[in-house]
């Protein structure tokens, strides 16, 4: 299994967790991860708004990288955002004659063209269609049996490119949850959006999103996301919802190959742990016991 991978900026920074966890986790499983050279901000959500053709241009130009590092090849995203961003320019660039016509004349600038080759990926789809539960129960060096676990997919990495799940009632996580002995806390909030930048452009809006899904997870030891948006908004944002809510929504947030590197007996070090915001206590004395 070999894959171009584009860790995008929030892993870089805020979600240095996730990105160590995904290598860590994927060298574990045997797959081997060829980071994109020179890679760039795929424009996240800032680009758009100002230019459409700038938005696609930022993405297709790390497409054309990968192209240029070999003729084929899937791009793995752990961002859904960057994600998002990635496989519409993709998308373009493939289908759209005109439109890759458009990015081609503006790549020509940095001496690049995109092509649309290979597939732009999801790292939860890589992990549910390529490894699988079956791939990944044997590597399991030990049992989280015991935590209840509620799967988070948020929007991004579900819609509107409907790949390798069911946007409204995702359940790919739920195999990868069972293959460590955990169980999947049963719920209806795992593909609700979780008010995105609204946290920041309209708190109480955005805090309100926070905390109908903290709230909803009562009864779970943790919540395991695959976006560093959504991971931040339940990780950072706790006390704040709380206070909104007149209660406490207090509850440890994972990203899902954290959750997997702890059943595969990875360090807490190697899967960055200690980066996380919101582990309590009790939890965090059964995942690294």
């Amino acid at each position: 299994m070999n894959y171009f991978y584009y860790p995008g900026c929030s892993l870089t920074g805020s979600a240095r967790e996730y990105d160590l966890a995904t290598r860590a986790v994927l060298a574990a499983a045997g797959a081997t991860l060829t980071e994109i050279d020179d890679w760039t901000c795929c424009g996240a959500s800032a680009a758009a708004p100002i230019s459409h053709l700038l938005s696609l241009s930022l993405s297709a130009r790390n497409l054309a990288l990968a192209e240029g590092m070999a003729s084929d090849g899937d791009v793995l995203v752990p961002c859904s955002a960057c994600y998002l961003n990635l496989k519409k320019a993709h998308t373009v660039l493939k289908t759209d004659a005109d439109g890759r016509a458009r990015i081609n004349a503006a790549l020509s600038a940095v001496n690049l063209t995109a092509r649309g080759r290979g597939r732009v990926r999801h790292l939860l789809d890589v992990l549910a269609t390529d490894l699988g539960s079956g791939g990944l129960a044997p590597l399991m060096a030990r049992s989280l049996s015991g935590l209840s676990v509620a799967p988070y997919y948020g929007c991004q990495c579900l819609r509107p490119f409907v790949e390798f799940d069911n946007p409204e009632r995702p359940v790919s996580m739920a195999p990868l949850i069972e293959a460590t002995g955990a169980d999947v806390f049963a719920w209806e909030m795992g593909a609700r959006c979780c008010g995105a930048a609204l946290v920041n452009t309209q708190p109480e809006a955005g805090l309100k999103r926070v905390a109908a899904i903290l709230r909803a997870a009562k009864g779970a030891d943790l919540i395991v996301t695959v976006c560093p948006m959504c991971q931040i908004n339940l990780d950072a944002w706790q006390a704040k919802a709380s206070r909104i809510a007149g209660e406490d929504l207090s509850i440890s947030v994972l990203y899902l190959p954290q959750l997997l590197g702890l059943a595969m007996g990875l360090s807490a070090e190697a899967l960055g742990l200690n980066l996380n915001l919101a582990i309590l206590e009790g939890v965090r004395e059964k995942i690294e016991r």
